[in-house]
């Protein structure tokens, strides 16, 4: 049994997310999950709310209510509509916990002996009408690499060049607008990446099997203009973990808290401490330490290109510089951006569709099979409501709830509700068992090498064979002059339902879950060998006719829809 510790990038506490941040990051995230634990591996999968730094702070002055309560409510709230999309984290932990507070004053304690971390003096952007420090990414003006007139104090996401808000020409408030901003003098610990520029580089060169994406972004920080510089990991912000080295004070640090980029990353680890104190499992140190059994265990994070850098460079930086044996991640899969209808989705602008509005519209299932059907793995993809409701339609209706439906009705109509008995399989089912193997080979490989469009696209075509055969065998017509082949035929058919069931869990859960409880099965067992899963489920077993898998999208509803996501959300 293969042991495989799975983190999505953990989302911002301030508000609920829409499509774009769920196809890059917990949902394949959830994908990749499920389908380890149905392979029969052992499988920790981790997610959080990233609840520090400004964006908590406005989002719960903007809700009236301190910013702890504010955080607490949206982590429920992230937490509901987290199940709603049968996201099946093991633990949906929060960077606000005790774990993560301990946890990385621990890394900051020991990244200072190591002479990793040093203080500097600074001038920081002060706003006079804001009455406060502004953080990097609450001042925007002009990329001076690129020309872009939107980048943040701390990267321009057009070039994702490193900044520091006084790179950026004529900067801003993003809070208030206002361009009334003086430097002022104050002091702040910064990481001292630059230090480890030649192992972060070598360390990267070995990931030979990484996406492209991934890399290159990596590679770009690295290399890019004066190369990887020292970061800032501290800020002047009332919310946050506070600076501590390890248990103690740290001089001169008083008032200030870890920058948010800081200890995020190291909620992952605190998460599964989390976990283990919340009595859902044991012995969290098995997962990360080296020294405590972690050698073992294969690490995938997931997340959007714009998280990349913190996770190849940043985080790493962390786990290295302590040098303590702490579990390093194997596999970083990144995701492009998924755009909006013609546009971008846009959280402050409230344009697309966002997670608990589609759950509103549309079961989960839906959702997830598009999302991962069109997943931005190689470039950016778009959503739009025409391709929606045609993917929809073709693929859950017409292809996979088609053929569920009328093998079930068929066979209740001509042998009632039980697996018929009589006939053998002959050369046309032999011919299908051959295909679906070919195909389930190719769909295996994808989804071990987290290839998820492509993965998508396989089983998709082991539908398609299931549909076909049916096409072909017409067991109403065989039924008509040999009622022992027609049998044969129906029982091919409905044993086909228990494997796309296992095959699509991953996918569409419900749909799976729907299709074993109508074939009156608990057997979950990957089908590896699919002449024998195709066998499994012998005469006289008993079965139901489902309700309808998936209905269809009608015109006026997408041209509906359309009309009410285009527009701003509250």
């Amino acid at each position: 049994m293969a042991r495989h510790l799975i983190t999505s990038a953990i989302p911002y506490i301030n508000g609920i997310k829409h499509l774009g941040n769920l196809v890059g990051s917990q949902l394949p995230a959830d994908l990749f999950a499920r389908y380890q634990r149905g392979r029969g591996n052992e499988v920790l999968f981790l997610c959080a709310t990233d609840e520090h730094g400004t964006p908590a702070e406005l989002a719960a002055t903007k809700a009236g209510k301190p910013v702890a309560e504010y955080c607490a409510e949206m982590h429920e709230v992230q937490a509901k509509i987290a199940e709603g999309f049968r996201l099946s984290f093991d633990h949906f932990g929060r960077s606000s916990s005790d774990q993560n507070k301990a946890l990385t004053q621990h890394f900051a304690g020991v990244l200072a002996e190591k002479d990793l971390i040093r203080e500097v003096s600074e001038t920081q952007m002060y706003s006079h009408a804001d009455g406060r420090y502004l953080p990097d990414r609450y001042i925007e003006g002009t990329c001076p690499n690129c020309g872009f007139d939107s980048a943040r104090g701390d990267q321009c996401d057009n070039c994702t060049k490193q900044l520091d808000p006084v790179d950026l020409i004529n900067p801003h408030s993003t809070i208030s607008g206002s361009t009334d901003l003086e430097m002022r003098e104050t002091k702040h610990l910064y990481l001292r990446q630059s230090q480890m520029k030649d192992q972060l580089d070598a360390w990267i060169d070995s990931k030979t099997d990484w996406p492209v994406l991934t890399t290159s972004i990596a590679k770009k920080w690295l290399h890019d203009g004066d190369g990887l510089q020292d970061r800032g990991i501290t800020r002047d912000l009332d919310w946050g973990v506070p600076v501590k080295k390890g248990g103690e004070d740290w001089p001169g640090m008083e008032g200030k808290v870890f920058y948010v980029w800081f200890d995020a990353p190291i909620e992952y680890i605190a998460c599964s401490q989390e976990w283990v104190d919340a009595g859902k499992g044991e012995d969290w140190e098995r997962w990360w330490r080296t020294d405590k059994g972690a050698d073992d265990v294969t690490y995938t994070q997931f997340m959007g290109k714009d998280n990349v850098p913190f996770h190849t460079l940043s985080f790493p930086c962390t786990i290295l510089g302590s040098g303590e044996p702490w579990k390093l991640v194997d596999y970083i899969k990144s995701f492009n951006y998924l755009n909006y209808d013609g546009g971008q989705f846009s959280t402050s602008r409230g344009r697309g569709v966002f997670m608990d509005q589609a759950l509103e519209i549309l079961p989960a299932d839906y959702w997830r099979w598009w999302l991962m059907s069109h997943a931005p793995e190689s470039s950016d993809s778009e959503f739009t409501w025409e391709n929606f409701q045609q993917s929809v339609n073709k693929d859950l209706a017409d292809v996979l709830g088609n053929f569920v439906s009328r093998i079930t009705k068929f066979c209740r109509s001509k042998f009632g509700e039980e697996v018929p008995a009589g006939g053998a399989y002959g050369e046309r089912e032999e011919a299908a068992i051959k295909e679906i193997s070919d195909r389930l080979k190719a769909y295996e490989g994808f989804m071990d090498a987290i290839e998820v469009r492509k993965a998508a696209n396989e089983l998709r075509a082991i539908w398609v064979i299931g549909n076909e055969y049916l096409q072909e065998a017409a067991p109403w017509s065989t039924f008509k002059e040999d009622p022992e082949a027609a049998a044969a035929q129906v029982r091919f058919g409905l044993n086909l339902i228990r494997v796309y069931a296992i095959l699509s869990a991953p996918f569409i859960p419900d749909a799976s879950d729907a299709m074993l409880e109508a074939m009156k099965s608990d057997d979950k067992a990957w089908p590896s060998d699919i002449a024998a899963a195709l066998s499994a489920l012998g005469a006289g077993h008993s079965f139901a006719v489902p309700e309808n898998l998936f209905r269809k999208i009608t015109d006026e509803e997408r041209e509906d829809w359309q009309q009410r996501f285009a527009g701003t959300r509250d």
